[in-house]
């Protein structure tokens, strides 16, 4: 039987892209279904005091997330994920510094018209932007971040991996993330990070 699960990501999060790189490998071996959402860093950090590097950082959450919301507002989910994989790619393993130029490469690469680039400064897709956002945070409170999923009503922060498992090694944490989650007085299970993404 499919299960049906949600994905909130900000472009941006380099643990958020870890996180879906597994979803994309549990497809491969479980029967699930994702609906890809916006979050928004901008909008969490919104009021909060930060280093100069990080604000920046912020406006790049906006300016990535408003072109990915006219893309799946204008195109659907497919075009959505791709264009998330061909930002993310850019972005995290590429190390590619975030630009107007680095959209509309992203956009070419998945066969839209780069064009929509434009859209990042098209400040009326902030709306659905922060609905998107707060539909996510009020699954699981708002002491989180990205990424947070969503299966069959269930949702949680995470899991926050590094590097992402593959083949059935990722549907086997699949099972134990659906397992844990199933019980409703399950909240939280932590560890210090060891290591930082690991991009392959």
């Amino acid at each position: 039987m499919k299960t049906n699960a949600e994905f909130w990501f900000d472009v941006i999060c380099p643990w958020a892209w870890m996180t879906s790189r597994w979803i994309l490998e549990v497809e491969k071996v479980r029967d699930i279904e994702v609906i890809w959402n916006i979050f928004s860093l901008g909008q969490l950090n919104r009021d909060r005091e930060m280093p100069e590097k990080y604000k920046a950082s912020m406006n790049d959450s906006w300016l990535s997330g408003r072109v990915i919301t006219a893309v799946n507002e204008k195109f659907g989910q497919e075009k959505t994920l791709a264009l998330y994989t061909a930002l993310g790619t850019r972005i995290h393993p590429r190390k590619e510094k975030f630009s107007e130029e680095l959209i509309r490469a992203s956009l070419t690469d998945v066969g839209l018209n780069p064009d929509l680039a434009l859209e990042m400064n098209n400040t009326g897709w902030d709306e659905k932007i922060i609905d998107s956002h707060n539909r996510g945070i009020r699954l699981v409170g708002d002491d989180v971040g990205t990424p947070i999923i969503s299966i069959e009503g269930n949702a949680f922060f995470g899991p926050v991996i590094s590097p992402a498992p593959k083949g059935e090694e990722a549907g086997k944490l699949w099972d134990g993330v659906v397992a844990a989650t199933a019980y409703p007085g399950f909240f939280e299970i932590k560890r210090s990070r060891t290591v930082g993404p690991i991009f392959d």
